[in-house]
């Protein structure tokens, strides 16, 4: 039996992979990690970075799965974050009413993809026991053989590892190749929308010092019922601006949408120009204004149309050999801001039964139960395969259940935060929220994260009236799928409550006019 710690092999440098990789290094597993693409912190990977969008929304779930992997990164990267406090909803006026997101405070956080994405690669670099590979793009791999093929600028590189962890995005290499091994239920939808990044620069204060043009603690969303656009403040004082929109609607004013996804050389003609600054004069004015026409007209002509995709499949591994985290597994729309939140608290879950599994990176977990000897067609980790396999098991429907809410929640970022009676409803839940206690902040719920998976059981925890918002973005120790039943369970009550007080007052109402209908046929 050797003592040298095995090899986790970590495909995917994002944000996800990264905090996969350091999560194992803690754990005392040898990590190499690989990156299809070039490194994203020499200059010359900046250019395609502004691709996309460059700021992200952190939440509570994201926070607690970086603490739990070390404390003070959590805290290092906090530090970097813009608070928002609730949503700015502009109407067609230019009008602007805030909406807090919690009664009590809590928050969501814009951070810089870019920073996020360098700042947790050199702490990866940081660690001794970590091998960083760029330019190595998966080809092939034979998991039971625990061989991976990948493509370099050189030629084709052979890596042997004892377990993979694939987080390698949406079109994901590692997945791909599970399919040859496993029995993957899999789906892949295309929703009718789009979306186009735009850009709203700094203004400039008295003193000659950037200023930011609107208020920098609030998420900005113009909603226009079948479209919308959002805005989040940048570090810089500018706002990375973002229109959501069907298909159909962005095929009147631009060019067809094309997944090479490459900023378009030609330039719009003067009709073309007029079609797009009239459309966004009547649609959103305060935007316009704030953005400029040449800007905005340069942006979203050139900027590329960008797809949005939801994938779903299980199982999420293979026996001991491989394991998909982040969109790899599970990509969904941006609207709830939980796919990088979701991705990493991904890792936090599967560290924490790996460590209930008793998954040892220096010996394979038959031969610690005294297994060694028992004959299999596999070099099996019995542990690990059981860590695995529970992870698909319990994870699944939470990640069915965020898929949906995420596309639930567009249809209320775009048209019903505009609805009195989404007003009236918000108004209510904060009161019955605030009554019932159900307020807990983040540092309370850190201790428990760190070693277990949710420490709340939903339907059957201690009673308190929660907000569908609020256990999603700021109750980590509630799953996704707990979170939604108790959501829905609590609108069963309110839509009952509101038919009984309707009943009510109708009731009531003919009560009235039977009563005064009685005395005017008495008195005549």
């Amino acid at each position: 039996m050797s003592n040298l710690p095995r090899k986790a092999v970590v495909v995917g440098g994002g944000p996800v992979g990264c905090l996969a990789a350091l999560s194992l290094v803690k754990m005392g597993w040898r990590v190499e990690l690989y990156e299809g693409r070039a490194d994203p912190r020499l200059p010359a990977s900046k250019a395609a970075q502004a691709q996309r969008s460059i700021n992200l929304a952190m939440s509570s779930r994201g926070i607690a799965a970086l603490a739990s992997v070390d404390p003070a990164l959590a805290d290092r990267f906090m530090d970097t974050v813009i608070p928002m406090r609730g949503r700015m909803i502009h109407d067609a006026k230019g009008r602007q009413s805030s909406q807090l997101y919690d009664t009590s405070g809590q928050c969501i956080n814009s951070i810089d993809r870019a920073l996020l994405n360098e700042g947790l690669l050199n702490e990866v670099a940081a660690c001794p026991d970590v091998t960083l590979r760029f330019q190595h793009k998966l080809s092939t791999a034979d998991y039971d053989r625990r061989e991976l093929v990948f493509q370099t600028p050189s030629g084709t590189e052979l890596v042997a590892f004892d377990f993979c962890i694939g987080a390698d995005g949406s079109y994901s290499n590692v997945r791909r190749q599970m399919m040859r091994f496993v029995r993957m239920n899999f789906e892949q939808e295309y929703i009718p929308h789009e979306y186009v990044e735009l850009r709203m620069s700094a203004a400039v204060d008295s003193g000659g010092a950037p200023a930011f043009k609107m208020d920098p603690n609030h998420l900005h969303i113009w909603p226009r019922h079948s479209f919308m656009l959002i805005a989040l403040p940048n570090k810089d004082k500018t706002f990375t601006c973002t229109l959501f929109a069907p298909t159909t609607e962005l095929d009147k004013l631009l060019p067809p949408f094309s997944f090479a996804a490459r900023p378009r050389e030609d330039a719009p003609n003067p009709e073309q120009t007029s079609k797009i600054v009239q459309w966004f004069r009547v649609h959103f004015p305060d935007a316009l204004d704030l953005i400029g026409e040449s800007v905005l007209v340069r942006d979203f002509w050139h900027n590329p149309r960008s797809a949005l995709v939801c994938v779903k499949g299980t199982p999420y591994h293979y026996r001991d050999r491989v394991i998909l985290l982040g969109d790899s597994a599970h990509a969904m729309t941006p609207f709830f801001g939980q796919g990088l939140n979701c991705g990493l608290e991904d890792v936090r879950i599967l560290a924490n039964i790996m460590a209930t599994c008793g998954v040892d990176p220096r010996t394979r977990g038959g031969e610690a139960a005294g297994l060694a000897e028992k004959p299999t067609t596999i070099d099996e980790d019995a542990a690990l395969a059981t860590a695995l396999r529970t992870y698909t098991e319990t994870r699944h429907d939470d990640l069915l259940a965020i898929s949906e809410m995420a596309f639930d929640n567009y249809m209320q970022m775009r048209h019903s935060v505009t609805r009195p009676t989404y007003l009236l409803r918000k108004a209510v839940e904060d009161v019955l929220y605030r009554l019932s206690g159900g307020i807990r902040p983040l540092s309370a719920l850190l201790p428990a994260l760190s070693t277990g998976t949710y420490n709340y059981a939903g339907g059957s925890g201690p009673w308190a009236w929660l907000p569908l918002y609020t256990m999603v973005t700021f109750r980590p120790d509630i799953s996704y799928a707990a979170a939604k039943q108790k959501a829905d369970r609590q609108s069963r009550i309110m839509s009952g409550a509101g038919w009984t007080a309707l009943v009510a007052v109708i009731a009531g109402t003919a009560a009235f006019a039977h009563n005064k209908l009685g005395r005017f046929r008495h008195v005549s």
